[in-house]
């Protein structure tokens, strides 16, 4: 997407995917936590991101990569998702941060 848009391709992956130095981000899960990371420096500030991922189920990925993109400076413009699990309330957490939110389908 990124390619054919022209734009930087900025990964925020698990821990220990990303080389170099990282900034990273505990959330919770339902079953434990986790911890993404995103390469210090990739973004500087008032930069605008859209983030994207798969799946928008309970919104802790999203949201603990919103809180990336804030810690390097930039700004969260939406979140773009293939698949919504809307009865998970995902959607509804980000709504709560008045993000921009896009699917391309809800289940």
């Amino acid at each position: 997407m990124a390619l054919e848009l022209g734009i930087p391709f900025i990964p925020i992956r698990k821990k220990g995917k990303l080389p170099g130095e990282v900034l990273e981000e505990r959330y919770d899960l339902e079953y434990g936590s986790a911890v993404i990371e995103v390469q210090r420096g990739a973004l500087k500030n008032g930069d605008k991101v859209l983030v994207h991922d798969d799946v928008l189920a309970t919104g802790g990925t999203a949201l603990a990569a919103a809180h990336l993109v804030r810690k390097s400076g930039a700004v969260v413009e939406g979140f773009n998702f293939i698949i919504m699990l809307g009865f998970l309330g995902g959607d509804e957490k980000l709504n709560a941060l008045n993000y921009n939110i896009y699917n391309l389908a809800i289940s």
